[in-house]
């Protein structure tokens, strides 16, 4: 299409405005904590999260505002990829149609050998990566968790992990005495995105330090992040037996809600065979020139974004959609749901039975599970920036097709009912996230996935609502608890690199 004139004026005041600046303050190495020009810029990072926006999270007792703007110390164990991983990253990214659905990120996984199969030629998936692949045999012999993070290394993304292939920094070996360990699980939303410098818990890890040493408490506190993009609750429960159990923590926190949210078990005349409609509206978009250049430019994300106003026939509001009938079962009570009732939409019965696993595996060393809501960034009537929030409208309008917002508000809010009542019948922490975090797209890379700013909002809410927790069990004296005589092994693994010629069509 021809980019209007009116958009081709925005782009003009932006650059005139932006030039100023930059002669005004002198020479301006970043925007929104991005370099001006870089090869290339990693996605999603977003705008600098502001004191307003920390301002709405209501405050525990005992903390102090001014530790939302302060940092994890730096990762000790961060180093620079092989110059052969950079490369095979390039070459994963840059072909899409050669490779897809296997992704970048997927090569510098180490794959469960029972789900690769005996000949990974056959398997639909692993038999597009780069020509290697690693691999790693599972205690069990079963297919869960789909992969498991090569431990001890820093990829081309910048994920960097411990000995065990979790994200974040060593961990100390043998536990210090008056240490807490809380163990977060979940998906993609618990990893955070691999190019962020820190993922939640290593935030909420180092502001409860922060928050006992100005208690004069005598207390440690180790958070560690076992989340892993693209897990279901029968893979959470799985690394929760064999990787998290090993390291007796005190607390296991589990936050996840969309990889199950499947919308044909409540609006029967969607496809029941995995197959996805996709609406026909089309989308005007920027020209290829400035498309390309945000790739490379904090500066051309400005232009995009400002130009974003007038350069699109979307306004940003909710996008036409047909009619459909959400079918509920018969006498399910929304507001205060069964969480036992077997007919539990959106797979929320097999959620409930893994959470059953978790919390039963997680007893048999003396650990408690904390369940908490899971936030989407929709309200009806939302209008959204199409540009600067293009991933959110169009997660919720394709990913999510047919759903009105107001249905997904209805649905997620009965998801997290069932996350509350289960807590509330088993005694467990209920971790209100979704309460608590402010709807702000500017916090939102999509519907679900936290720009930088927004992973720093959400460990805050988390924060507050985990120390009324430890304080309790502080008071009675649950915990620190006592070393065991003999430190258990962690569970480390060998993942063995494999040469594939498989050929792909």
């Amino acid at each position: 299409m021809e980019f209007p004139l009116k958009a081709v004026d925005a782009l003009l005041v932006v650059v005139s405005v932006l030039v100023s600046t930059i002669i005004a303050e002198g020479v301006v190495r970043h925007i929104d904590g991005l370099p001006l020009f870089a090869l290339p810029l990693p996605e999603g990072i977003g705008k600098a999260v502001t004191a307003e926006q920390r301002d709405k999270v209501p405050l525990a007792s005992g903390v102090s505002r001014d530790w939302f703007f302060d940092d994890p110390p730096p990762l000790p164990n961060r180093t620079e990829p092989p110059a052969e991983w950079q490369r095979l990253f390039v070459e994963v990214r840059d072909h899409p149609e050669k490779y897809g659905p296997f992704r970048p990120a997927d090569v510098f996984k180490a794959w469960n050998s029972a789900f690769a199969g005996k000949d990974v030629c056959k398997n639909d998936f692993l038999r597009r990566a780069p020509g290697m692949l690693y691999l790693y045999d599972p205690p069990d012999g079963q297919p869960y968790p789909r992969y498991r993070f090569l431990p001890d290394v820093t990829t081309p993304l910048r994920l960097v992990t411990n000995q065990i292939g979790w994200r974040g920094p060593p961990i100390v070996t043998p536990r210090r005495p008056n240490t807490i360990r809380i163990v977060f699980v979940g998906a993609s939303t618990t990893v955070d995105g691999h190019f962020l410098p820190f993922s939640y818990p290593e935030y909420v890890g180092h502001w409860l330090d922060l928050w006992a040493r100005s208690k004069n408490l005598n207390v440690h506190f180790e958070a560690l992040n076992a989340g892993r993009e693209s897990l279901a609750s029968q893979g959470i429960a799985e690394v929760v037996r064999h990787e998290v159990l090993p390291l007796r923590p005190d607390l296991v926190v589990y936050y996840e809600g969309h990889n199950q949210f499947w919308l044909p078990t409540v609006i029967p005349t969607l496809p029941q065979d995995g197959q996805s409609l996709r609406p026909t509206l089309k989308i005007e978009t920027p020209p290829e020139w400035l498309l390309v250049a945000t790739r490379f430019s904090a500066l051309a994300r400005r232009i995009q974004a400002a130009a974003g106003y007038t350069g699109s026939n979307l306004d940003g509001r909710e996008w036409p959609k047909p009619d459909y009938k959400i079918v509920m079962p018969p006498g399910l009570d929304e507001n205060d749901p069964d969480i036992y009732d077997p007919r539990l939409p959106l797979h929320l019965d097999d959620i409930v039975r893994d959470l059953d696993r978790m919390r039963s595996d997680l007893a048999t060393v003396g650990s408690e599970l904390a369940v908490s809501s899971f936030v989407w960034m929709v309200k009806d009537g939302l209008v959204l920036n199409p540009i600067a929030h293009k991933y959110i409208l169009e997660d919720l309008n394709i990913n999510e097709y047919p759903l009105h917002y107001r249905d997904l508000v209805r649905l997620a809010t009965f998801q997290n009912r069932v996350f509350r009542n289960y807590a509330r019948v088993h005694h467990l922490p209920f971790i209100d996230v979704a309460r608590d975090m402010p709807l702000d797209p500017d916090l939102f890379q999509d519907a679900i996935h936290n720009t930088a700013g927004g992973v720093r909002e959400r460990a805050w809410v988390v924060l507050q609502q985990l120390i009324p927790v430890i304080e309790q069990r502080l008071a009675s004296g649950t915990w620190p608890k006592p070393l065991p005589k003999e430190t258990p092994a962690l569970p480390t693994f060998s993942p063995r690199r494999i040469t594939l010629n498989c050929k792909n069509s």
